[in-house]
Formats: structure tokens, C-alpha cells, sequence
């Protein structure tokens, strides 16, 4: 099964989220849409602005406990390097 790790922000250089789904445009449907109780919503963290493809969920997931031991500016630096304007995403995907 694929997945995929994904950043949301609440906007540009504010407030990001490091999540992992097998069903990222459900899982983007749910952020937005408040159906997702805990941190993002509680901080209004929606726009997908950087995201990850893998071919099995295990090295999705991988990734994602990486990511989240990152520091706040390697972060900002890998939503840089590929969306440098802080895009939604989304349109993408879905």
C-alpha cells in the first residue's frame, strides 16, 4: 500500500503539521473540514504545502518520525526547496 507524508501550514513561516495517510486527499478533506480533532485544527492548520509519495506505507511512516525529530528551520527549508511561494497543494491532488 502507498503512502504519503504531508506538511499543512496555517500560512506562510506559520504554524506547520507533519502528518502520514495511505489517502491523502481524504486525510487533506478532513483537516480542512475540521473533522480532525487535536492539533490542527485546534491551530487552523489546512494548506498542504509539501508532500511525499512513497510506495509502501511503512517507509511513509519512516519518514514522517524523521521529519518530526527535525528542527523548525529544516523544515522550512524542505518547503522552500519545492514550493517557495507556499501553494496550496491540494488542487494537485484532488
Amino acid at each position: 500500500m502507498p503512502g504519503y507524508v504531508y506538511i499543512l501550514a496555517s500560512q506562510r513561516n506559520g504554524t506547520l503539521y507533519i502528518g502520514v495517510t495511505s489517502d491523502i486527499g481524504r486525510r487533506i478533506y478532513e483537516h480542512r473540514e475540521g473533522l480532525v480533532d487535536g492539533f490542527s485544527k485546534q491551530y487552523g492548520v489546512k494548506t498542504l504545502v509539501h508532500y511525499e509519495l512513497f510506495d509502501r506505507i511503512d517507509d511513509a511512516i519512516f519518514r514522517e518520525k524523521q521529519m518530526k525529530k527535525w528542527n523548525r528551520d529544516w523544515k522550512l527549508e524542505l518547503i522552500e526547496a519545492s514550493n517557495p511561494e507556499w501553494k496550496d497543494l491540494s488542487s494537485t491532488l484532488l
